[in-house]
């Protein structure tokens, strides 16, 4: 099996202020005709409450930031990379075949500057996706949607609203590291949030035998949170319809920030959670852990207005978001702080998601446990005791179905994303239904999620936590197909 080494995941970023380079593309595979869709991983400058940042970004060649493209033409794009250090992107969501998934060293190298590469495969689930690098460089917004449109829903009379969330630092990801895991906490914005530091939000969880231990939740304080790359001092404003329908298509792509989404005066309906469909759940407030995505269908009340819909940072008062108004709809300011700090993310939600399009009901043929386990305290996180490199693979053959049993034993919740497939949430703290189908679950402290897919996809895929600095720091492993 080839791994990354941490050498590696560090070492494919570059300071966020290194400049695009102007060198000839050239293609990783000369002998494949063209893609029908080019993307660039490139940098770019964007406005962050009024003080330039260089970032980075996957464009198309007319400046469009992410891609759309329909299920019926599958997924036949070639991403070049116009900045002065290696990289590779992730296709989140998608199941490609063994080795155009975007892991570094699993098995695809990092494409070099001026290197180009083009992907082909079937596309087997339409839905809201996105695209992100799988190294650190993530955390400088070198990620973007990826919408796969269903054609079996062309012509419905909705508007699609693309949101693409992310927490922002002027540190470097590397300085950002350092100060979650140096000895001393770090200060000034973007810095660690220690155990009695305002960025921590502590909550009672029981810890056995009549205990209350304390949760951790969130360990950086940003300086901005994102929509669409704008904070709430300039949002983004999109154009409605008076009485039409709106479907929100929200991606959570922070690095480090789960947030609850909040669509205010108008109650929404979320009808897909991961670019999966499930049975309509109606609400005004829902979770999204970070790598999730969740499709939220509104309808536009008949008058004129505007319309805030809003992330609210788990555990904290930050926030970010649009706004959907109406033609004459007056647009009010909307501080980029709340009252009063969110509680912390749990498994109300997910535990009433219904999957609309189920996985066949089949005992098992594998069951796996795996305990989610680390702390603050030296920053290192783990999967069964093990961190990424000292890690057993968890074991696959084709054609089996597998349950992962994920027990969090540590004091933050974990988002965790499988690659290559979609599994069904079908428990939660024991309690059997048939949930939601998925990529990335989000597990509490101190409780238990099981997850069931079907092995169709041979290969290694990877496994982890999608925080990014916890997968940094070790929580990731793989699913290794055997013979």
């Amino acid at each position: 099996m080839q791994s990354i080494s941490r050498r590696q995941f560090l070492a494919s970023t570059a300071a966020a202020g290194a400049a695009s380079v102007v060198l000839p593309l050239i293609s990783s595979r000369a002998t494949q005709a063209a893609a029908s869709s080019i993307i660039r991983a490139e940098t770019r400058v964007i406005d962050v409450a009024g003080r330039a940042a260089k970032v980075f970004g996957l464009v198309q060649s007319d400046g469009t930031h992410g891609l759309t493209m329909s299920a019926d033409d599958g997924f036949r794009l070639r991403l070049e990379n116009a900045l002065n250090a290696p990289t590779l992107i992730h296709w989140h969501g998608l199941t490609p075949p063994f080795g155009q998934d975007g892991v570094p060293d699993l098995p695809q190298p990092l494409l070099q500057p001026g290197q180009s590469y083009d992907y082909s495969f079937p596309v087997a689930t339409p839905g809201t996706h996105w695209m992100h690098a799988h190294t650190l460089q993530e955390q400088q917004l070198l990620a973007a949607p990826l919408i796969i449109s269903d054609p079996a829903e062309q012509g419905a009379d909705e508007q699609p609203v693309v949101v693409l969330f992310h927490d922002f630092s002027f540190k470097t990801p590397e300085e950002l590291l350092i100060g979650l895991t140096g000895s001393a906490p770090a200060t000034g914005n973007g810095g660690m949030a220690g155990h009695s530091m305002s960025g921590m939000d502590m909550q009672g969880m029981s810890g056995g035998q009549g205990m209350v231990m304390p949760m951790d939740v969130n360990d950086i304080q940003y300086d901005a949170y994102l929509a669409n790359d704008r904070t709430l001092d300039d949002p983004q404003v999109f154009a409605v319809e008076r009485n039409g329908t709106v479907r929100l298509r929200l991606i959570n792509g922070a690095t480090a920030t789960a947030f609850w989404i909040d669509t205010g005066s108008i109650e929404g309906e979320a009808i897909a959670v991961d670019g999966n469909p499930v049975i309509p759940v109606r609400g005004r407030r829902f979770p999204l852990a970070m790598g999730q995505r969740i499709d939220i269908r509104l309808r536009i009340p008949d008058e004129a207005g505007a319309w805030p819909v809003l992330a609210l940072r788990e555990g904290g008062v930050e926030r970010t978001g649009f706004v959907l108004a109406t033609r004459g709809g007056a647009v009010k300011r909307i501080a980029s702080v709340g009252d009063q700090a969110t509680a912390a993310l749990d498994l109300r939600f997910e535990s009433i998601l219904i999957a609309a399009k189920p996985l066949v009901v089949t005992p098992a043929d594998r069951n796996q446990p795996i305990e989610i386990g680390g702390t603050m305290q030296g920053y290192s996180w783990t999967l069964n005791g093990k961190t990424w490199g000292n890690h057993q693979p968890i074991p696959a053959r084709k054609g089996e179905r597998i349950e992962l049993t994920l027990r969090n034993a540590s004091m933050m919740g974990h988002p965790m994303h499988l690659h290559g497939h979609h599994f069904q949430v079908v428990a939660i703290d024991g309690r059997r239904f048939a949930g939601a189908v998925r990529d990335t679950v989000w597990v509490p402290p101190m409780r238990e999620v099981t997850v069931a897919f079907d092995a169709a996809n041979p290969g290694t895929w990877a496994f982890h936590c999608h925080h990014l600095y916890h997968m940094a720091t070790g929580m990731m492993t793989v699913v290794e197909y055997t013979a």
